[in-house]
């Protein structure tokens, strides 16, 4: 892409009825427009009707699927919740990270065979419809061990409908 960029950025400099201001957003567009072709956008036939109890119900019942998935150790099936996409993205208290094999990365100390993973449910569960499509669900995840909460925080996840079910595009937890 940034070949692209350049080679961009040179053919409307060389337009000199253009200002500086009009190459800069023209340049801006077409990258924004470049970074959005890059995700496969969902046919419009397969996205279900917004239906607010709907959507909630169907996040809540992959939320809970997620959270037994991580409370039985299976990676696999906690991190089917994410869309599998290099453009997926896990922004951490370290940084973002971009992909599955980053995200993957993340959490695999945590499911090797051994390894303390304390069990996990997610409460208060808010949805907000974006677009068609697309929604923001908003919960807190909880880690107990026992009787006791070891760890409780936000979590923001823009979710999109994608071959039946919510996948996870952008997750932010703290």
């Amino acid at each position: 892409m940034r070949c692209w960029r350049i080679r961009l950025a040179d053919n409307l400099a060389g337009l000199p009825h253009m200002t500086a201001f009009t190459r800069s957003i023209l340049i801006a567009g077409a990258l924004g427009v470049a970074a959005c072709a890059r995700i496969i956008p969902t046919p419009a036939s397969e996205i279900p009707p917004v239906n607010a109890v709907t959507v909630r119900s169907e996040v809540a019942a992959n939320l809970a699927s997620d959270a037994r998935a991580w409370n039985s150790g299976d990676l696999d099936a906690f991190l089917s919740a994410y869309l599998p996409s290099d453009s997926t993205t896990f922004v951490t208290n370290r940084g973002v990270l971009h992909g599955m094999t980053s995200i993957r990365a993340a959490y695999v100390d945590r499911f090797k065979a051994g390894a303390r993973r304390d069990s996990l449910r997610f409460d208060s569960l808010e949805i907000d419809v974006l677009a068609p499509g697309v929604i923001n669900a908003i919960a807190f995840y909880v880690l107990t061990r026992g009787d006791s909460v070891i760890s409780r925080g936000p979590t923001s996840l823009v979710m999109r409908w994608n071959n039946g079910r919510w996948r996870i595009i952008h997750d932010h937890s703290s």
